[in-house]
């Protein structure tokens, strides 16, 4: 098991987040993954220790697990994603997490 990548985004940024992982995952990201994932996240809150909401990316070259939680009192989404087992897919994913947390 791959240690995870963690960070946060702006919660304006998690579908654009969740759209290129999914790419990157080889995962064909679609309006109900949206859906389900945007409801799921309400009421999650990233202090409490069950206040997140976890969703699998299943593709064709990985398995991601995105775990995903608000922000207390903020605009910020906390990540952790596990199962990236290549250098370049940790990468890319840590420099997703960076760029959207900037923008």
């Amino acid at each position: 098991m791959t240690e995870p990548i963690a960070g946060w985004i702006w919660g304006r940024n998690l579908r654009t987040f969740l759209e290129l992982l999914s790419r990157y995952a080889g995962y064909a990201f679609e309006e109900t993954d949206w859906e389900t994932i945007e409801a799921g996240v309400q009421g999650t809150e990233d202090e409490a220790p069950n206040g997140w909401y976890v969703y699998p990316l299943v593709g064709t070259s990985a398995t991601l697990e995105v775990v995903l939680a608000q922000a207390v009192g903020g605009e910020e989404v906390s990540v952790s994603v596990t199962g990236a087992g290549t250098p370049e897919l940790q990468f890319r994913i840590d420099t997703l997490l960076s760029a959207l947390a900037g923008v």
